[in-house]
């Protein structure tokens, strides 16, 4: 690779998921707060009021926290991704560890997930990239990936000011091109 390759976050991405968040944190203190009024639901689980309060409660802490994370992004000065001759710097996620070196990626897979598509990233040492992570909750939810996809490492274009398919392109062309240098 002759140069360095810099996808920026889109900001527009990142207010609509802040804002798709908040309504959904919004909608889990509603269901937190009328649990009571789902008696006579036909469905007998969200009868139980509990179980209403459970499924609030996880909207509130899920969503406020990917709100969070998307508030944190929109002011975030990093580009998202960087592809260079090292391997692909990701700074587009909430698992986002930064630089991932070619010589370590084995495969890299297209997944997709309901409407969301990303790339996994295989490695060939996972508990090198966990290791990296800056924080607990970060390395709880790559382990998460690690067990349901076998790899902790992925990368989707859902905050970067960038199409998909472009991206799976652009990172599998780069990856044939330096996967034996280094």
């Amino acid at each position: 690779m002759k140069e360095k390759i810099e996808i920026l976050l889109s900001k527009n991405k990142l207010f609509l998921g802040i804002g798709g968040s908040i309504l959904f944190v919004i909608l889990g203190i509603w269901l937190f707060l009328s649990a009571d009024s789902f008696q006579q639901h036909s469905f007998r689980l969200l009868r139980n009021p509990m179980v209403i309060k459970g499924i609030g409660v996880l909207g509130i802490l899920f969503f406020g926290a990917t709100g969070i994370f998307g508030f944190k992004k929109l002011f975030d000065k990093k580009v998202g991704l960087i592809i260079d001759s090292s391997g692909i710097t990701d700074n587009s996620n909430a698992s986002s560890v930064g630089l991932i070196e070619w010589k370590d990626i084995t495969d890299i897979e297209t997944k997709q997930f309901m409407s969301t598509k990303f790339l996994l990233i295989n490695v060939s040492n996972p508990e090198k990239y966990i290791g990296k992570a800056k924080s607990g909750m970060k390395a709880k939810l790559m382990r998460s990936n690690m067990k349901i996809y076998g790899t902790p490492l992925s990368i989707t274009s859902n905050t970067l000011k960038y199409d998909f398919g472009k991206l799976e392109q652009l990172i599998h062309t780069e990856f044939e091109q330096n996967k034996n240098v280094g």
